[in-house]
């Protein structure tokens, strides 16, 4: 069983049981989340719910395991014969969910 919801702009795969990195929650470690702008739920090959927008009714909840940043990416802009260069960092906040039901 398996569903697709959105959350943070994106939209992400959610499997009973799986972890997902996720875009920043204000969430504790350890609280549960709801997310409700559920798109699509799967539970076998014949039974597929799609959402016009979302699937009402369907509600998908996990526990906040981890807090945290990314890798760092670089960004450079480099401008020929002007003696430009600039160089930024920059890490994306993320927060991983457990997903722990799918109704």
């Amino acid at each position: 069983m398996f569903s697709i919801i959105e959350t943070g702009g994106k939209q992400y795969v959610a499997v009973v049981g799986k972890k997902i990195k996720i875009e920043k929650l204000e969430a504790e470690e350890g609280k549960n989340v709801v997310f409700d702008k559920v798109l699509l739920v799967a539970s076998s090959d014949d039974d597929v719910k799609v959402g016009k927008p979302y699937v009402a009714g369907a509600k998908v909840t996990g526990e906040v395991v981890k807090q945290g940043k990314g890798d760092k990416v670089i960004s450079l802009r480099y401008r020929a014969k002007k003696r430009i260069r600039v160089k930024r960092g920059h890490r994306q906040l993320f927060t991983e969910v457990l997903i722990q039901e799918i109704k």
